[in-house]
């Protein structure tokens, strides 16, 4: 009969699926005389203490990230799971206040590092250098950013409203232009090499079939370009170290996001249920994807784990590109 004395900060079942052998039990025993502090109780000491961590690519403690599109939705997801791994991270949006779920996420207790709001409107130059500025001020640091500030825009090429166009192209390219090249400009300065990811989308790499959208896939389709072009810009590191800057890019696949279900919510009143039915049948897993399914995706990208990963395009859409 095995005997398994459990740690009082370590939870039973996470002690009984690891049963102790000789050199496991002793690597236990000091783990937990030297727990660091603040570790969550079902967090394995073992796994979670200096050299015998594992994950520790993964660790974001004391690193500082922005990310547009950060007050709702996708970009929230991300923030969250950088903040979970021991992030600064300030989310960047154009709403007044973020989502109630920004505020729940805060008040959760939940993460080792910490959630940030300000407002920021992408399509201003000027006001996310100011923005990027004073983050990366803050602690002299600018380790990751998140360029996920975007809008749908559906229409067909013959009878396109210009305006709204033109708006999708502002926010979606020249919005991620304006803040990569606002978050490289801190992190040449403070000789950060740190990591940029711009969101795109698989409407950037496949033309949709039945969704007129020519300028949304096209305003993707750009991003999915400016993502080579900067990686091969801002690669390598200078004779004064800077530089060394990746740039990679996340095209996801339909995502059930705050602003997709207002979209279906005003198809149903009008007696038009059939977008979120051709969506989920377009891909291989029949269903829409969740904001917090990007979440690994965002940790990996920002952290050292990635840290021979440039110029690429991660692809994360249920297969729907695969066919």
């Amino acid at each position: 009969m095995v005997l398994v004395r459990r740690a009082p900060w370590c939870s039973v079942s996470r002690c009984l699926a690891h049963r102790p052998t000789t050199l496991y039990h002793a690597q236990r025993q000091f783990a937990t005389e030297h727990k660091p502090s603040g570790l969550h109780d079902t967090i394995d000491p073992v796994r979670a203490t200096g050299t015998l961590r594992q994950f520790r690519d993964f660790d974001l403690d004391g690193k500082v990230f922005a990310i547009t599109g950060g007050g709702r939705g996708l970009g929230l997801s991300m923030a969250e799971i950088l903040a979970e791994a021991g992030g600064r991270v300030y989310c960047l949006d154009r709403l007044e206040e973020p989502d109630d779920d920004f505020t729940r996420s805060r008040k959760s207790g939940a993460t080792r590092g910490s959630l940030h709001y300000r407002q920021v409107d992408v399509q201003n130059q000027e006001e996310i250098d100011r923005a990027m500025c004073s983050i990366a001020s803050s602690k002299h640091r600018l380790d990751g950013v998140v360029a996920a500030a975007g809008i749908p825009q559906v229409g067909d090429a013959l009878h396109q409203d210009l305006k709204a166009a033109h708006r999708a192209m502002e926010i979606n390219f020249f919005g991620v232009f304006n803040t990569a090249t606002s978050a490289a400009k801190q992190m040449y300065k403070h000789k950060s090499r740190g990591s940029i990811t711009l969101v795109a989308s698989m409407s950037g790499l496949v033309a949709n079939k039945g969704m007129l959208s020519s300028v949304y896939n096209s305003s993707k389709a750009a991003v999915v370009q400016l993502n080579r072009n900067l990686a091969m810009e801002w690669g390598k590191v200078g004779e004064d170290g800077s530089g060394g800057i990746r740039v990679n890019c996340l095209c996801p696949g339909h995502i059930l996001t705050p602003m997709v279900k207002e979209t279906f919510k005003e198809q149903e009143k009008q007696g038009d249920g059939g977008s979120r039915k051709l969506w989920e049948g377009e891909n291989m897993l029949g269903r829409l994807a969740r904001p917090e399914e990007f979440r690994g995706a965002a940790l990996f990208l920002m952290s050292d784990a990635s840290s021979f990963m440039t110029g690429s395009t991660l692809v994360i859409d249920g297969g729907h590109s695969a066919w």
